[in-house]
């Protein structure tokens, strides 16, 4: 029997990237999963479609995690289609980097709905459908680390990740409901592509930083996350595991 057969998953932005690779890694360990999504309906349902001929079982969600009502018909989404929710992986994020004098309060407020807003609102909405054993994974990131220039407010809200993942450990901790966080460091995903990174002074910069000597792949941080989400991790709660190559 696989490690999740019997157990619900929600991956929040999951239609590409970390998301897709992390959704695919658990229905592929037998979890039940839904594939949510805010605006490529395309991406999500390529990702169930994948699920399905593997022999998974998968749907896909819209919602914008960043608005309250949208995180909790998102939710009730999911335990309406599998009756029970039991792991929720918060990896909807945006990022962007800019210089102190170029950054603008609607940047502020992008990055902070989305990646602070939406792990709260999300988080709260599933509170009533975890049960004891229930996984919450928070996608954070290694700049909590490195704090690399012009990353002010991409940063800032991953170091709000990581204090939420241990607020929520503790708080939840009584509940049985373990919160953890993965941190991941540079990870070849679309969104790196379309950023331009690739083949540039950056990408060669971040290689020659890496102990191990290359940049990230979805399926590195994807099978971090099945571990976290099975009972292997059943005594670990409030802990950030850095997914970085070496890089700290």
């Amino acid at each position: 029997m696989s490690k999740l057969t019997g157990k619900v998953a929600l991956v929040t932005g999951a239609s590409k990237g970390i998301g897709a690779a992390i959704a695919t890694a658990l229905a592929a360990d037998g979890a039940s999963v839904v594939v949510n999504y805010a605006s490529s309906k395309e991406g999500a349902e390529a990702v169930v479609a994948r699920i399905k001929q593997a022999g998974g079982t998968a749907v896909a969600v819209r919602g914008d995690v960043s608005q309250q009502a949208e995180a909790k018909a998102l939710v009730d989404a999911a335990v309406q289609q599998f009756g029970r929710l039991d792991i929720l992986v918060n990896n909807s994020g945006v990022y962007g980097f800019a210089p102190l004098e170029e950054i603008t309060e609607a940047d502020f407020h992008r990055h902070f709905n989305v990646n602070v807003l939406g792990v709260l609102l999300t988080t709260q909405a599933a509170l009533p459908h975890l049960g004891e054993g229930a996984s919450v994974i928070n996608i954070s990131s290694v700049v909590t680390r490195i704090t690399p220039p012009h990353s002010a407010v991409y940063t800032g809200t991953k170091g709000a990740v990581d204090a939420i993942t241990g607020v929520l450990s503790r708080e939840l901790g009584p509940r049985k409901i373990r919160v953890n966080a993965i941190n991941p460091g540079m990870v070849e995903t679309e969104g790196t592509h379309t950023a331009g990174f690739h083949g540039t002074d950056f990408e060669s910069d971040t290689i020659a930083q890496t102990p191990l000597g290359r940049i990230g792949q979805p399926q590195d941080i994807a099978s971090i996350a099945v571990f976290l989400a099975s009972d292997d991790s059943n005594w670990m709660t409030g802990e950030q595991l850095l997914a970085s190559g070496g890089v700290r």
